[in-house]
Parts: structure tokens; C-alpha cells; sequence
């Protein structure tokens, strides 16, 4: 099966496409010039060039392709340089699955997000609207809405990746954030970490399973961890211990106000309000279908923290 792949070069991506290799199917992407080089198998994946937001660019990837991922997602906005939520979450999935119509493309897989909903921050209505796009289509269509996402990121941005250079590592204590003065609820929101091993599972799975089609899937790790223990299992990983005290949210939300728009200020005022509001969904039923077992978040599945890509 050839698929077409659209954010196939980045963490989530990296993956997608190895597994697909691995299943047999042949991966065709769409890579913006001058990206070529993160494709990591040129060498049994084609390669179209070109941006998301080109018509032509996106229905020559889906051109004499079988089925379709859309797996662009961003974590942060940058107006100013044209990379938007609206842009990159809905309007190029739209523009992708109206292709797919057109050419022919009948199997069409979306990773959304988990709290992808119509009302929230513009990452989480972004997702939704992109999510109804494809229910509406009459393509033959799945949904997976992962919680935080964890594995080897080959050299790029992931989950713990990111936890270990910014907080894990830093001399300062990580932060436990909460609402209000009282400490109480610090760091006690939960996430529930999902392997990207079973994601990737997951996803080549349902290219060949009918039982999948018209459904959404949340793809949730076995474990619902408050944040105090996912910092406490990523400090182990990494063989240090970390010490955390509780960091009250308006301070951090007032920082955020006058920095987030700089690309190395560590976290936005929608991705705190995120963090916060916890990120937590069951995945039994996609694991079921698909007969996998979850990988658990706890150090030895992040032996990969140890070691750095040039």
C-alpha cells in the first residue's frame, strides 16, 4: 500500500514512516524544500516537495497513493511567520482531505489530540475542526487523539526530550504548578504518557482494519501519573534526583503573558491552562482492537534519555 504522508519528517512522523516501511507500505511525503535531509528513509520512501499550503504540492503527494496520514501538528504558533493552529491544524488538513476526494484517495487517518474539543484554546478547536472536516468528507476515515506522546525522538523534539533539557537538568528546582496561594493541588494534575511505539501500532494498524473506520480513538498510556511522579520517573531515567517545590500559576502565567511569543520562552499561556486541566484518556478500546498491549512510562522505557544525537 503506498501512503501519503503529511508531517512525516518530525518526531511523531520519524515513526510513522519507519512503521510503515515495516508493514510492507510504501510512504510518500510531502517535505517543504529545503527539508529533504529529515527524511529518514529516503531511501525507500518518495518524496514530494513542496508546502501544505500549496493545492498542487498536497494532490501531487496523494497522487497514485492508497490511503493518507495527516499528522501535522504544531505545539506553539508563531503569527508573524505564517505558522498558525488555523493554518497547519485545520486548513491544510481541509485542503488534504479535499484532494484526497479528488484523486481518489478513499482512506484517510487524522492525529488529532486529546482535548481536542469546539470550545478551548485554538490548538484544541483547531484539532476539532479539523476532525469534523473529515467526518463530513464521505472518505472512509479514523481519528486518534493521543495524550503526551513519549519515545527515542531520533533527534528531535519529544515530550521527555524536552522536560529533561529545560527542567530535569536546569539547577533550579522543577516547578509544581497550581492554582491559588495554597500549595495544596501542586503538581497533582495527571497525565496519562503513551508510547510512541504504540501509537505508531495503532496507526498502520487501522490502515487494514474496517473495524476501525468512522471511529475516534483515544491513545492513552496504562497509567493516569500526577506530574509530580512523571518528573520523579524522568529524573530516574536520567539518574539523578530532582528537587521540585510548587510554583503558583499566576506568577508563571504573568511571565507567559509578556514572553510566550518568544520561541525560547519554554511554555505558552494555552499550554499551561493545558497542562493544567490534565491530560488523561483511556485507550483500552483502541488497544483492544488492535491487540496491544501498552507500554508503562517508568525509566527503563526511557533508557533513550541517556544518550544525545549531534
Amino acid at each position: 500500500m503506498k501512503v501519503a504522508m503529511f508531517g512525516g519528517t518530525g518526531f511523531v512522523g520519524s515513526h510513522l514512516v519507519d512503521g510503515l516501511i515495516a508493514a510492507g507500505h510504501t510512504p510518500r511525503l510531502l517535505v517543504r524544500p529545503g527539508s529533504e535531509t529529515r527524511v529518514t528513509r529516503r531511501d525507500v520512501s518518495e518524496v514530494v516537495q513542496g508546502e501544505i499550503g500549496s493545492e498542487d504540492a498536497v494532490a501531487e503527494c496523494l497522487t497514485g497513493c492508497d490511503a493518507a496520514i495527516y499528522n501535522i501538528g504544531l505545539l506553539r504558533e508563531f503569527p508573524a511567520q505564517g505558522v498558525t493552529f488555523e493554518a497547519m491544524h485545520y486548513e491544510g488538513c481541509a485542503r488534504a482531505i479535499e484532494a484526497a476526494r479528488s484523486v481518489g484517495v478513499g482512506r484517510f487517518l487524522l492525529m488529532s489530540a486529546n482535548g481536542a474539543a469546539p470550545e478551548g484554546t485554538p490548538y484544541q478547536t483547531t484539532k476539532y475542526r479539523a476532525e469534523q472536516s473529515l467526518a463530513e468528507s464521505g472518505l472512509d476515515w479514523t481519528v486518534f487523539r493521543p495524550s503526551v506522546i513519549f519515545g527515542d525522538p531520533k533527534g528531535r523534539m519529544e515530550f521527555c526530550t524536552q522536560l529533561r533539557d529545560e527542567m530535569i537538568e536546569m539547577p533550579i528546582p522543577a516547578p509544581l504548578f497550581h492554582e491559588g496561594l495554597l500549595p495544596v493541588q501542586a503538581g497533582r494534575f495527571k497525565l496519562t504518557p503513551v508510547a510512541i511505539e504504540d501509537v505508531t501500532r495503532a496507526f498502520v494498524q487501522a490502515l487494514e482494519t474496517p473495524e476501525s473506520s468512522g471511529r475516534i480513538f483515544p491513545l492513552g498510556g496504562p497509567d493516569a501519573l500526577e506530574w509530580r511522579a512523571i518528573i520523579q520517573v524522568i529524573a530516574q531515567a536520567c539518574g539523578r534526583r530532582k528537587l521540585m517545590l510548587p510554583a503558583p500559576v499566576w506568577a508563571v502565567r504573568a511571565v507567559a503573558t509578556l514572553l510566550d511569543g518568544q520561541p525560547w520562552f519554554p511554555i505558552t499561556r494555552d499550554q499551561l491552562e493545558m497542562l493544567l486541566a490534565g491530560n488523561v484518556c483511556d485507550g483500552s478500546e483502541a488497544w483492544a482492537l488492535f491487540g496491544i498491549k501498552p507500554h508503562r512510562f517508568e525509566a527503563a522505557a526511557l533508557s533513550y534519555l541517556g544518550t544525545r544525537r549531534a
